[in-house]
């Protein structure tokens, strides 16, 4: 019944002017400009969230819109240093011409982690769907050779993750280890959530082994006790991981039980013109705002 309804309020909200949908959209996402985004880091900095901040789109295939996306990463690193934010960026391949070349993606990597050194910050390539995964580690490598303040992102439904991490032999290893939402071949991903839970753990002790630090990226609360168990088994250090948790998405009292316990948490605020879908994929993935979208739209109790 639930998810029956959860589609039919999504179909209309499809239907719907973008400016009603993000009223309730709207929480997922900074707004569209460099200024909300600022807000929107300050407000999470004074809760003592850390923030890694991404600009919304993907798959460019436009060189003068690569190269103009490419300068705004560039340019917030300045406005993080201005502003005296804890934050980093996170940004996709594929937003600044993996599309177009693995070469042209390369530069201009490049060109932001110079700047993010410049500044003594960090920056990390988030991971796509399969078929930029051997890419996207390749440019991670690359990269590294010439800055040590780059990370990437591997997700816990693939099966190749658990080799990927084995085969990172470099110092300053820093990776974001979440569970993935790219719908991919059962020949080369989990699809058992029980399953990819369980390689989750697995992947995160072998990185704790390792002595990698992992932003650990779940809203998954049973995950999180398993975690949680992990770190005590361990006695992993504090400075060796941190939590990670998308903007907007409740997490029913983790966050303020991460921070009691002296832990790190950092919050991915996206932003930028292209909000709107991310809104909606957002929305699909959380029924409580389904329904509380029906109960201030249509007078539902």
């Amino acid at each position: 019944m639930i998810s029956l309804l959860n589609q039919i309020i999504l179909q209309i909200i499809s239907l719907l002017p973008k400016k009603i949908v993000y009223v309730f959209a709207g929480k997922y996402v900074a707004g569209e400009n460099i200024n909300t985004l600022i807000e929107a880091t300050k407000e999470m900095n004074n809760l003592g969230y850390d923030v890694t901040i991404d600009i919304l789109g993907e798959h460019v295939k436009d060189r003068k819109l690569a190269n103009e996306i490419t300068n705004q990463y560039s340019d917030i690193y300045e406005r993080i240093q201005l502003n005296n934010l804890k934050s980093n960026i996170s940004l996709k391949p594929s937003h600044i011409g993996l599309d177009i070349s693995y070469d042209y993606c390369l530069t201009n990597i490049l060109k932001v982690a110079k700047i993010a050194k410049k500044y003594k910050n960090f920056l990390r390539i988030d991971m796509e769907d399969s078929k930029n995964t051997s890419n996207t580690i390749k440019l991670l490598n690359e990269a590294h050779k010439y800055y040590d303040n780059i990370g990437t992102v591997f997700q816990a439904y693939l099966v190749r993750t658990i080799n990927d991490i084995k085969k990172l032999n470099y110092k300053n290893i820093n990776y974001r280890l979440c569970k993935g939402i790219y719908n991919e071949s059962s020949e080369i991903s989990i699809k058992d959530k029980n399953d990819i839970n369980d390689n989750y753990i697995k992947i995160l002790e072998e990185g704790f082994k390792r002595n990698h630090y992992i932003g650990i990226a779940t809203h998954d609360t049973k995950l999180l006790d398993r975690v949680y168990k992990l770190i005590k088994k361990y006695n992993i250090a504090k400075n060796q991981f941190e939590f990670q948790v998308l903007y907007g998405v409740p997490m029913h009292g983790w966050l303020e039980k991460h921070l009691n316990n002296g832990y790190k948490v950092r919050v991915y605020i996206p932003f930028g013109p292209d909000w709107y879908e991310y809104s909606i994929r957002r929305l699909k993935e959380n029924p409580n705002i389904i329904w509380y979208i029906l109960k201030n739209i249509f007078g539902y109790k």
